[in-house]
């Protein structure tokens, strides 16, 4: 009689022990299809976008800067025509398509956000955008009086949250497929 106890016994806890690592696994699972969806179609995308209109707006910033570094928008010197007439260029083809692409991903896919309320600097870029489409229909009108968003650019809070909750989800992608170290400590 006591053989057959130990026997359910065991059998009993090897069934639970299999069902609890399976569960285990199943959640590890779950987790790591939402990383990789934040990564895809939210942080990614967002930090990509990010990036690129930083490095547009230095590389703007370097080529049109005024004979003592500073751009024409932080000068005591008001801007020239040419200079306006350029920066308009640059907006319409490059910076407002970009901070466009930015407010698309945070309005369509904020359920993939980590935190559980919208941060201050999302909230900011999208009020952002809808100064700069302000402002750009005025120029199709040809009325150039404003040139820039009326409300101001989040960039430092901005580029922070986006490299900083891109990194942590790409080492906790890391962590669930077993990587010892994350991608950005590889060596190449």
């Amino acid at each position: 009689m006591a053989t057959v106890i130990l026997t359910v016994g065991l059998a009993f806890i090897g069934y639970l022990a299999t069902y609890l690592n399976g569960l285990r696994l199943t959640q590890r699972q779950a987790r790591l299809a939402r990383v990789n969806v934040q990564l895809s179609d939210f942080y990614g995308p967002l930090f990509a976008l990010m990036e690129a209109n930083s490095r547009a707006y230095d590389t703007f910033s370097e080529m049109y800067a005024r004979p003592d570094g500073r751009d024409p928008f932080h000068h005591d010197i008001p801007p020239t025509e040419q200079e306006l007439a350029r920066w308009r260029t640059w907006a319409t083809t490059v910076f407002i398509p970009n901070i466009q692409a930015m407010r698309d991903v945070v309005v369509t896919k904020a359920d993939l956000l980590i935190e559980e309320e919208m941060p201050s600097a999302l909230l900011q870029l999208c009020a952002h955008v809808a100064g700069y489409e302000i402002t750009a229909a005025q120029w199709a009108e040809g009325n150039y009086e404003e040139h820039l968003s009326l409300i101001p650019f989040p960039g430092r809070e901005l580029r922070e949250y986006t490299r900083d909750r891109f990194s942590h989800l790409k080492s906790e992608q890391a962590r669930l497929l077993g990587r010892r170290r994350g991608y950005s400590n590889r060596r190449r």
